[in-house]
């Protein structure tokens, strides 16, 4: 599959959607219970016309549309974008899906007009920092670019070094996948990033944020970040190493409810059904952790390696927001 596959913003954005939408329903339930509600091939099936997200499709389109909007692609330029968008989000009254606390709280902060530096979440690495970055990966930018706007975005809520670096990685994939890097080739290069980066601090985008107790240098501060990325992915090349059970993947790289466990879990899930996107969607919906988060991020990667002809064709109707999914895949396509 060549770059120039046509729809492959489309295929990336809907397929996290969809993701989103089929995760939903199981994010609080076991995996046995997900069994005998849907079966052992887990949902493959839209729920609902409109299908509903959560909050992890709502603030991928914040990200999307902070960046369309943005006059250039800077950090003067786009972080009061960003906090405006989440600021929409955070006091709409479709903000009803069960949203993170570190956003919330993060977002009353900003609200005041704090420097986002101090509104953050300091300690916290969750996944809300990442279930949002991919529309960065689509982008045509430098890798600087991406990685300062992936990083930047990831730190107006959640200020954890991890939270920076697995978003990075998260944009990254996506990129590589766009470029028409096949997706099993995805953990060797992006742990050779990993390694890259291990102190790189991207003080034009993330300002004083690393100045905090405890804290002796810039590059002490992102190497902590990107040292979980890399134990993470250690994880999931030994599960990729081993023949798949069928069974829950949380087991292997863990629950995603943090950053650097829902990249490698949704990896995983993609992974293993590389030629079968709505089976790495349903994958990622059946498991024990954050069953949402993990599809959202599973179809974003299958939809940017496949394009949009990943995906049934009568699902782009029934999806909720479908006509910003469109928008913006349009403009990004």
């Amino acid at each position: 599959m060549t770059a120039s596959t046509p729809r492959r913003a489309a295929g990336s954005l809907f397929g996290l959607a969809y993701g989103d939408a089929l995760g939903k329903p199981t994010e609080f339930l076991t995996v046995s219970e997900i069994v005998r509600r849907y079966g052992p091939a887990g949902p493959r099936e839209l729920e609902g016309d409109p299908a509903l997200v959560t909050d992890d499709t709502q603030m991928a389109l914040a990200v999307a549309w902070a960046l369309h909007d943005a006059p250039a692609l800077t950090a003067e330029a786009v972080e009061p974008l960003l906090r405006q968008r989440f600021l929409d989000w955070a006091a709409s009254p479709e903000n009803n899906r069960a949203p993170g606390m570190t956003c919330l709280r993060a977002c009353a902060e900003l609200s005041r007009g704090t420097r986002w530096q101090e509104a953050t979440v300091a300690g916290s690495k969750g996944c809300g920092a990442n279930m949002r970055v991919t529309p960065i990966g689509l982008l045509d930018v430098d890798l600087d670019t991406l990685a300062g706007l992936a990083q930047l975005q990831a730190g107006l809520t959640h200020g954890h070094p991890t939270a920076l670096a697995a978003s990075e990685l998260t944009a990254y994939a996506v990129r590589l996948l766009r470029d028409g890097t096949a997706l099993p080739e995805l953990p060797g290069r992006l742990t050779e990033r990993a390694r890259e980066q291990r102190t790189v601090y991207r003080d034009d985008w993330l300002g004083d944020l690393w100045q905090r107790p405890g804290e002796r240098s810039a590059a002490e501060f992102a190497a902590r970040g990107w040292d979980d990325c890399l134990r993470v992915l250690g994880r999931l090349e030994a599960a990729l190493a081993r023949p798949d059970d069928g069974g829950d993947p949380c087991r292997l790289t863990g629950e995603g409810w943090i950053a650097e466990e829902a990249l490698a879990t949704a990896l995983l899930c993609a992974l293993r059904h590389p030629d079968d996107p709505v089976g790495a969607l349903a994958r990622g919906a059946t498991t024990a952790g954050d069953s949402d988060s993990i599809a959202a991020l599973a179809g974003a990667f299958v939809g940017t390696a496949h394009g949009m002809a990943a995906w049934p064709a009568g699902w782009a109707d029934r999806i909720e927001y479908a006509d910003q999914l469109a928008a913006l895949a349009a403009a990004l396509d």
